[in-house]
């Protein structure tokens, strides 16, 4: 972790630059050039700037303040890497950059930001703010903190692979069709794709180019011909690429560098341009109108069309939760054999990921793994290191979120345990948990209902004792590519989104008492249509298959405070659970999995 030394002199490096330019303060997102959850190191500036690591997050660096905004998910880590009074902290949404703009900032004074790093969605509240200020919002042409960051990582440069056809259930020539079809019926004449993702769902490609998550950094540009244009550094493109992009046909696929991808704007003025809301800039939107191009900002086609997985996609990943499921019963094996046995967070997280890479097409983790015993899983997304990383006890919880990358499917599962024996409180929380997240597990819902119209499935027990959780229910997942991934997704935060059939998305209602303990149970559910419909059903009825295959913890299960309908769940989970899992492991994890799988009833 930084220390507050160096914070200090990378503040004042900042504020030299930014006075520099006659700016009042300057807008710091997490938020990289391609609006990524996750960015490559050479973009990281805001963890370079503060320290915090977290995926969320924006500062507002002063003249004689800096505030850091975090979500609720990352208040405790916020105030650990950040620390005071080198930084102020604030709630994203109970303390807004807002705030903190209307207490700071003077009329006639001026607030800078880089226009590629934010979204017209992204800016409007500080843009808004700024004005009401009587101040203004200024765009800069090189980031200040670029300028100062002396030894910036080298963007990266990994290799593009190609995609099996055969994982992917579609061509990329008939996932072009469909895409510019649409924007025909939209009036749109091309669609700047600034999403990564989408670009590698389209042209079936992965990459290297972030940690724990497969994609090649680039854009492009799809005509309403399908014919397309890829702007991505050469050097990523190998001959195997080349020649597949070549035997789309002449004109149909062409490749330029990156560099040329500003130049090329000129070309889609007098048009109609389609810009993803999620991921376009504001310096593309404002590229685009200064070329004549009339920009149409709107959702991205393939972000939908990637979120509703094809039949060959939803087998492939029912396969990967198969074999992520087996190494996650072997690590709970171990650990119930072992903890606490000298063991810290950071060696039983080293063990998950031993048993997971001997695992068939494994390619590396999801995400980092969460691994927290005790206090620390009060933490949502807390990240332990070598050195800091808690040793296991008796008498506490122990949570572990953890997900793999396997060339067909991508998981993400979470999983509590004790060391010990539990107290009350510990099992009714968990067990609560447990009954939300085994309602939405069984939701039944008619066609356009979206998530947050669900989220109080999973919180409704909570809130009985009243108490809750602050993150989302559940997030959309890919296959092979992000484990986040729009539109869709579960939680109080209004949607426009329904859950459509193919969709995965995560399941995973939590408690978290500060200083003591946390609960998360998290499996991944496929969006499917019911079969048969209910009878007289008026909309066609949809609900979720369960994707992951892992047990719960029956030490945590109070049994009492489950309805005779959710005992049977359980039951039926784990009786599954132990049908799939006990052929794939060895008699040792066989033989705790009959155990931790016992009826309830």
């Amino acid at each position: 972790m930084m220390d507050a030394t160096e914070q200090a002199a990378r503040l004042f490096a900042l504020r030299a630059v930014i006075s520099q330019h006659g700016l009042a303060a300057y807008v710091v997102p997490k938020s990289d050039e391609y609006m990524l959850e996750y960015a490559p190191p050479s973009s990281e500036r805001l963890a370079w700037l503060s320290g915090f690591t977290g995926s969320a997050g924006l500062a507002l660096v002063g003249r004689g303040s800096a505030a850091l905004f975090v979500d609720g998910r990352y208040t405790t880590q916020a105030q650990r890497q950040a620390p005071a009074p080198l930084w102020e902290h604030h709630h994203l949404t109970e303390s807004p950059p807002s705030a903190w703009i209307a207490r700071t900032i003077k009329p006639g004074e001026r607030v800078g930001h880089d226009p590629r790093l934010h979204t017209p969605a992204s800016m409007k509240a500080i843009r808004e703010a700024v004005a009401n200020a009587g101040a203004s919002l200024t765009p800069v042409e090189v980031n200040p903190i670029d300028v100062v960051w002396t030894d910036r990582p080298a963007e990266p440069l990994a290799p593009v692979e190609l995609y099996p056809e055969s994982l992917a259930g579609e061509s990329s020539q008939s996932k072009r069709a469909r895409m510019a079809a649409q924007l025909k019926s939209a009036g749109a004449q091309s669609l700047v794709i600034s999403a990564s993702e989408s670009l590698a769902w389209l042209l079936n490609i992965r990459g290297g180019d972030l940690a724990n998550t497969p994609l090649a950094l680039g854009r492009a540009v799809l005509r309403a011909d399908a014919t397309l244009s890829l702007y991505m550094d050469s050097r990523k493109l190998g001959p195997a690429v080349l020649e597949y992009f070549a035997n789309e046909g002449a004109g149909v696929i062409s490749v330029a560098d990156a560099s040329e991808f500003e130049p090329a704007l000129v070309g889609l003025g007098q048009q109609r341009v389609r810009v993803d809301r999620a991921s376009a800039s504001e310096w593309l939107i404002e590229k685009l109108e200064s070329v004549g191009a009339s920009v149409d900002i709107g959702p991205d086609p393939c972000t939908l069309a990637k979120a509703c997985k094809t039949p060959s996609e939803q087998a492939a990943i029912r396969a990967a939760h198969l074999r992520d499921g087996a190494a996650v019963l072997r690590f709970l094996a171990w650990f119930d054999r072992t903890a606490p046995g000298g063991h810290t967070e950071w060696t039983a997280a080293a063990k998950l990921a031993e048993l997971r890479a001997g695992g068939e097409s494994y390619r590396g983790p999801s995400f980092d793994t969460i691994s927290a015993f005790g206090p620390s899983s009060a933490l949502p997304h807390y990240r332990a290191s070598e050195a800091s990383a808690l040793p296991l006890a008796e008498g506490n919880l122990y949570l572990v979120d953890s997900g793999g990358q396997y060339l067909d499917g991508t998981t993400d599962i979470t999983r509590v345990t004790v060391i010990g024996a539990p107290t009350a409180e510990m099992r009714r929380r968990y067990t609560q948990v447990l009954k939300g997240h085994i309602a939405l597990a069984s939701a039944q819902f008619p066609a356009g209902t979206t998530g947050s119209q669900l989220d109080p499935f999973a919180r409704q027990f909570l809130w009985r004792d009243g108490v809750d959780f602050d993150h989302g229910t559940g997030h959309g997942v890919g296959c092979y590519l992000g484990v986040h991934e729009g539109p869709h997704g579960i939680s109080k935060r209004p949607s426009d989104v329904p859950l459509e059939p193919g969709m995965v998305v995560s399941n995973e209602p939590g408690y978290y008492k500060p200083g003591s303990f946390g609960i998360r149970i998290e499996n991944l559910v496929l969006v499917i249509e019911l079969q048969p419909q209910p009878p007289g059903a008026e909309k066609t009825t949809l609900g979720f298959e369960t994707l992951t295959v892992a047990p719960y913890e029956r030490r945590l299960i109070d049994a009492a405070l489950l309805t005779p309908e959710e005992r049977l769940w359980v039951d039926a989970y784990h009786s599954r659970v132990r049908d799939l899992l006990t052929p794939l492991v060895e008699a040792e994890a066989a033989k705790f999995l009959a155990t931790a799988t016992a009826p309830l009833t």
